[in-house]
Order: structure tokens, then sequence, then C-alpha cells
């Protein structure tokens, strides 16, 4: 059908709510209180998507408001103890901070909940005059007649599953803009399409990524230790994949309880999901969980390619910035600060280019490849691929080996190494690896994955286009169960991913998109390469209130 739109025009329209995409509207505003700067969040409200850790070192506020602290920033857990544990099937070794380059140190660092900084930094953006608009997915990118990207579609509703239009239908909206800027977070969809069509990837390394996992526990007072975070390696991933947790006292008697596995893993019978609940029955673990509540659960992708993965960030038309970039420091698992850095950077390039009537923002590109960014993410650019070709053992003492030189001499003793392989070809075929068999859930520690999506208040309107767009249909049975016996119904942190037999012998693939996280595991983990993630209607997807 022929779609009318009508148009708005904007001087930047900013696709995302996160700390990047607020960062460089607070910014834009600081510097030109006269510029048209709109944001689009596709959750229902700023915060609502927004997942992450997080212990969050304050450079990016500091740049922001120096007097975040007098502003009422829901910004007030300083880290009092830091610990790092190696854990064992039964027991734990706690690792000396000495033995730990200084970057890796939490001191002067926060406890927060990335989602109330968000809904902060809304308001603060708010006041400034930037426009926000909420419940707005981004669907489609605008080009100009020059190929460049001048807007995004936002705002359509109402096809029905097979994508024709209701009753309700609402075309949306063609938000234009002299520049815009993709802080989509992780495997964002627009980004992806970008980066594929400018070939902003070219000549570098392929991004990876972790799934990180996170529930929200009340303890008990008497195990509670405001400002103690804690930071686990080894069991239960071992040889199987890379990864490790993270334990976050913060008030009111919670804890902020992470898992993160990387998803370069090779063993197709491997779940994340239910390596992070059997984590969770290590002694260590459940003896601090003993008494306690889950209130909360959520899951997202991680960009973790470092330094070697950053695209080229301008394109005509606009800028990556955040972990849309690939800004995560993997060691420290911070990615907030540099994804707040980064769109001030962005920011201040565009002003300058304004203000000069001139073209892409090559400006940012240069500014974030000789900033602070860039200063921490080179001291640790070889500790995930060491990671990849030695396991723990290679990153614990090779990646410390590098980190500390780096450090105290300025230079990595490995240069840069290479990642090689995507997340999706580090797969392996099954025939190779033997069936992981996990236990089932007790149901007072641990949970199966649709009552930990009941925490999450995820939603969906079933009657629309399904968001999770297979290349081709026959694939998942034809040659991923064939091959791979299906990774999709382990790798998803949400049972979105089913094969079921029909008459007890045919089997059938099914999406349960209703459950989806918007986590984007698939979109990567798919050793076919098969599932496209897009957006579905805005203000839908989970609902965090304190993650």
């Amino acid at each position: 059908m022929d779609i009318v739109r009508e148009s708005m025009e904007y001087d930047v329209v900013i696709v995302g709510g996160g700390p990047s995409g607020l960062s460089a509207a607070i910014k834009l505003k600081q510097l030109n209180a006269d510029l048209q700067v709109v944001v689009l969040e596709k959750g229902s409200e700023v915060g609502s998507h927004i997942l992450s850790g997080a212990v969050i070192d304050p450079i990016g506020l500091n740049e922001l408001f120096p007097d975040w602290k007098d502003r009422g920033s829901p910004v007030n857990i300083e880290v009092t103890e830091d610990r790092f544990l190696m854990l064992g099937p039964a027991g734990s070794l706690r690792m000396p901070n000495f033995l730990m380059p200084p970057l890796m140190s939490n001191h002067g660092n926060y406890i927060v909940s990335m989602a109330n900084v968000c809904r902060w930094l809304a308001t603060e953006a708010e006041e400034l005059g930037v426009e926000i608009f909420p419940g707005m997915a981004c669907s489609e990118l605008v080009f100009g007649e020059s190929g460049e990207i001048k807007g995004v579609v936002a705002g359509e509703f109402g096809k029905d599953k097979d994508g024709n239009a209701t009753d309700g239908y609402e075309p949306g909206m063609e938000l234009h803009g002299k520049y815009i800027l993709l802080a989509e977070g992780a495997r964002g969809s627009l980004t992806k399409q970008v980066v594929n069509k400018f070939r902003l990837d070219e000549n570098k390394e392929p991004q990876k990524f972790g799934l990180g996992m996170k529930e929200i526990w009340e303890i008990t007072p008497d195990k509670h230790k405001l400002g103690q975070v804690t930071h686990t390696m080894g069991w239960p991933l071992g040889k199987n994949a890379g990864g490790g947790s993270f334990i976050y006292h913060i008030e009111n008697n919670q804890i902020y309880l992470g898992f993160v596995v990387h998803l370069n893993y090779q063993n197709p019978y491997l779940s994340p999901y239910m390596e992070f609940q059997k984590f969770k029955g290590h002694p260590k673990i459940s003896e601090l969980l003993e008494g306690g509540k889950r209130i909360a659960y959520g899951a997202r992708a991680i960009s973790e390619g470092g330094w070697q993965s950053i695209p080229k960030l301008s394109f005509p038309g606009g800028a990556i910035i955040g972990c849309a970039a690939g800004l995560v420091n993997v060691p420290r698992i911070k990615g907030n600060h540099n994804a707040m850095l980064s769109g001030i950077l962005a920011a201040e390039s565009i002003v300058k280019e304004i203000a000069s009537k001139g073209g892409e923002l090559i400006s940012y590109d240069h500014l974030l490849k000789s900033s602070v960014i860039a200063a921490d993410l080179k001291k640790v650019r070889n500790v995930k691929p060491l990671w990849t070709k030695f396991g723990l053992m290679g990153a614990l003492t090779l990646g410390a080996l590098d980190m500390w030189v780096a450090n105290l001499f300025g230079f990595n003793i490995f240069g840069t190494l290479g990642h090689g392989k995507n997340d999706a070809e580090s797969t392996g075929e099954a025939k190779n690896f033997k069936e992981i068999l996990y236990s089932k859930p007790d149901g007072k520690v641990s949970f199966d994955r649709l009552t930990n999506l009941s925490f999450s208040s995820t939603n969906h309107e079933e009657n629309q286009p399904c968001h999770l767009d297979l290349k081709d249909e026959n694939v998942p049975i034809a040659v991923n169960l064939q091959k791979f016996s299906e990774p999709a119904q382990r790798y998803c942190p949400a049972g979105v991913y089913e094969v079921i037999l029909e008459n007890e012998k045919d089997p059938r693939f099914q999406i349960n998109a209703q459950n989806c996280l918007h986590c984007k595991t698939c979109d990567i983990k798919d050793p076919s390469q098969n599932i496209t993630w897009r957006t579905p209607q805005g203000g839908e997807g989970p609902n965090y209130s304190n993650m």
C-alpha cells in the first residue's frame, strides 16, 4: 500500500533514550540552546529498556554536570569494597586486589540503576528544551537525494500479523534532521543497516558480544553490605565459555545479581540462561540468597569487541554513539561512562559542523580516537582475544600482563590482536559436542525462563508482524536443527524459540515473539545468521523499573 507520512524537521534527531543519546541531547542544548533536538525512545518510558550492571565511572557525569551531586541525581551509593573471586565447584578463592591493574579498581565509582539514571537525565534534558518522545520505535531509515541518512520513520502502529493495516493503523511520522545520531545500544537494528550500507566495519575486526542476564534480589539484612562490589570468574562456565558474574549491594537490602556469558562459545548445547541458574547453586551464592526473594529479571546483549572492533562512526547524515559503537571496556564491565562521553563528543562535533555549514561528522571520529575513551579501550584491547585463544587463565595471566604494561608504559606488549570469527561463526556442530544436561530449577534460588520472564513486565501485542524475521523459514529445521541441534531454543534467555514435534516426529520451529526481552542475542548468535531482529511497535517489550 502507498503510505503517506507527515514529517517534522529538527536540527538533530537522536534514536535511543539511553545514556549516550541523552548525553548528546543535553550537550547540544548546553552548547547551543537554539538547536531543535528530539530523542526517540522505543520503550514505554525512558529507562524501561535500560538494563546494565551497573557500577558507573562518573567521568561522563562530571563532563555534563559538574554539580550532579547537588542536582538530585540517583547516583549516591559509592563503592565501599571491591572483591574478585575465582569460583570452583564447591569453593572460592579471593584474588588480591593489588594484583589487579589500577584500571580495575572501583574506587570513586558508584553502584547505580542506569534505568533511573536515564530517567533523571531525561528530566534534565527536557528542562533544557529537548523534546523526548517515548513509545516511538524507529522502524525505518529515510534517505536523502544523495543517499545520505536524513531521518527516520517512528511511531508506526496498527498492522496485523500479516502486515495489513487494521482500523487503528497509524503510519507514523518521518522525523528529519541535519544530523541523525544512532544511540540504540548493542546490535541496534538501524545501526546494523547503516554499518552494512556504508561499509563502516571495513578493515575492522568483527564485533563481539556477551549476553548479560540480571536479577534483583532482596536479601536478609544480616547479609547485606551496602556498597560492596563482587566479581567472579570460573565455575560453572569452565572451558565451555568465557564470562563471569557481578554482585552489587544497593539500598533497601537489595543486590544486583548478574551473569555474563561471552557469545563466542562453541558448544551449541550450552544454555547461557541455565548456566546463570546453575551459578546461583554455588555455596557462596546460594548462602547469600537463602531467605531472600527475587524481585526482577532481564537480559541484554553487551558489545565486547573493544578498540579493534569499533567501526567508522560517522556516515553521510549522522553518527553512531554509545554501545551501538561498541565502547564497552570488557575487563572493567563498564560502558556507560564511554557511552556518555561519546554522546558529548558527537554533540561538540555537530555544533561545530552546523556553525560552519559542514558535512559529514569526520571530526567526531577524530575526536573519539584521541579521547579518554580511546585511552580507556586501548589498554584492555587484548584481553578479549587472549581469553578467546587461551581461555580464562590466559586472560588472567597474559591479559593482566598486557594491561599492566599498558598502564605503566603506555603500550600493549601484544600490539593489537584480532578476534577472528564472529560469534555466529564460532558455533560448532552438534556432532562434535556432548549434550549438556541441566538440573531442573528448584523454584527457590533457580527458576525456569518463563517464570523469570514474568518478573520483567514484558508485553507485546500479539496481532502484529513478527519482529523476529527469518530470511529463510526452512533454515531452522533443515539446517540449524540438523547441524547445530537448533541452538536458538537454548541461547535465548526468554524462551522465544522452540522446536516442537508434530505427531511426535515432524519438528516445527515456533517463535514466541511476545516473550522477547529485546536482548538481540538471536540476531548475533544464530549460526546461519538467519534471524534479523527488528523493532516491534513502540512501547512494547520489557518494562524495567530499577535495572
